[in-house]
């Protein structure tokens, strides 16, 4: 009863907000985010930032051609495409302030789709992968000697160097972008991509459909 209460307190804040904004479609839009875990609605409340993202996402995905049907929030999440998906996990991920949100997101990214889809949709159990992924990238962390920051700078353009020759041959188009965002992970990852071939193959992939995805947003917004 308590997290009932919780829901329609949060529901009334959010609708009072959301109202200014877009009256006709206040009740809908409200609905929609009030699917998100409560800890995520209870920070939309105190951020302005992450309010607007979450109402264009909503306003996007009541929009889309693929919505003049009506469908059920299942059917909607399970033909989201694997970079609406990246991004709605980064958004959650990134709520929990790891300092690790790229490279978590990318790890919980690795499952099949349905079990990301399950991540978005509860709250305990995306907290308690984002707490094994942080672990996990610590204990790599401590398994790397340190060492100076120059041999760091110096480690990263060697990498460089070798992963965009081997992406240059996989995507000459947008070997550039790719190895920069490949670039992003720790070198332990970046190592074990450069001798598997098939792990290298999908990480370009991943990120050439993110980088897709971008660009496609950026022609929208314009």
């Amino acid at each position: 009863m308590e997290n009932d209460e919780d829901l329609e307190t949060l529901g009334e804040k959010l609708y009072d907000l959301i109202h200014p904004r877009y009256a006709e479609m206040t009740p809908k839009l409200t609905g929609m985010l009030l699917e998100l875990p409560a800890s995520v609605v209870s920070q939309m409340l105190c951020d302005e930032a992450l309010l607007s993202k979450a109402l264009e996402r909503a306003l996007t995905a009541l929009t889309s051609p693929n919505n003049s049907e009506p469908a059920s929030h299942t059917d909607d999440a399970a033909s989201a495409s694997s970079d609406s998906l990246g991004e709605q996990l980064y958004d959650l991920i990134q709520l929990y302030n790891t300092g690790q949100t790229q490279k978590i997101t990318g790890m919980l990214l690795e499952q099949k789709k349905e079990a990301v889809l399950q991540l978005l949709s509860d709250q305990t159990l995306l907290e308690e992968q984002v707490k094994m992924a942080l672990k996990t990238l610590q204990e790599q962390g401590d398994d790397v000697t340190d060492v100076s920051d120059s041999s760091d700078r110096e480690d990263v353009e060697a990498i460089g160097e070798t992963l965009f020759s081997f992406v240059h041959q996989l995507d000459p188009a947008h070997c550039a972008d790719i190895t920069g965002m490949l670039l992003e992970m720790d070198s332990g990852t970046l190592q074990q991509i450069l001798s598997d071939r098939s792990m290298l193959e999908v990480a370009v992939q991943r990120a050439k459909s993110a980088l897709e995805g971008a660009l496609k947003h950026t022609a929208m917004a314009e």
